[in-house]
């Protein structure tokens, strides 16, 4: 009878371990210590203090700023104009909400940053 449980709770272990290990590959960054990590792939992890869609700007940009308000903060991930309707929600719905943006980290002066230009490259996060 017991025979037929070993697989399964091997099969069980197994996954547990991989999925594990997956995660641990992708390390949370906060926004305050992204820079450290230009030229980087990275995520970084934070909250969007403000949201801003820089319409007359050229490429019309939507600025996600996290560690800190604008204009002290000290990441941001930009997604391109072109990109906005890729989201299929409004990008400015995410100010205030906990964030994690995945990509290759930049430097933008004295702040870090993320060229975001799919969905893929943003997740909602549960940071406790």
């Amino acid at each position: 009878m017991y025979k037929h449980l070993t697989p399964l709770l091997t099969a069980a272990v197994l996954a547990t371990a991989s999925f594990n290990a997956a995660a641990d590959t992708a390390e949370m960054i906060p926004p305050e210590n992204a820079a450290r990590f230009a030229g980087k792939d990275g995520m970084v992890c934070g909250k969007v203090e403000k949201a801003r869609y820089a319409e007359g700007s050229e490429g019309q940009p939507t600025f996600l700023h996290m560690g800190g308000a604008f204009p002290r903060h000290t990441f941001s991930a930009r997604i391109a104009g072109a990109n906005r309707g890729k989201f299929g929600f409004p990008l400015e719905s995410l100010e205030g909400k906990t964030v994690c943006v995945i990509g290759k980290i930049q430097r933008d002066a004295s702040r870090a940053e993320i060229e975001v230009t799919a969905p893929s490259g943003l997740k909602l996060a549960n940071i406790k």
